[in-house]
């Protein structure tokens, strides 16, 4: 990343799906006053998605789904995000 850009973390849910919200809102805490950009995608919206990680959801990347890496599924790991977000 170059200075002045946020970091980019996507959020894989769901409508409906409890764990999704869990980890959105832990999500919203554990970012407050960084300078991070939140991207939340419906995995059900996308065939492709739903079928790779339909399962997992919610699923956290940083960066995006394509070329991001995998920071946790199902459950926030709120020290792998802070680590991701130190080395960014």
């Amino acid at each position: 990343m170059t200075a002045g850009n946020p970091v980019r973390l996507t959020l894989l849910s769901r409508a409906y799906c409890h764990l999704c919200d869990d980890m959105r809102d832990s999500l919203v805490a554990l970012l407050a006053g960084r300078v991070v950009e939140l991207i939340e995608l419906d995995v059900d919206a996308d065939p492709a998605l739903e079928s790779r990680y339909g399962d997992l959801v919610p699923v956290l990347f940083l960066g995006d789904v394509a070329g991001g890496r995998e920071l946790c599924h199902y459950h926030l790991d709120a020290d792998a995000v802070r680590h991701a977000l130190a080395s960014a």
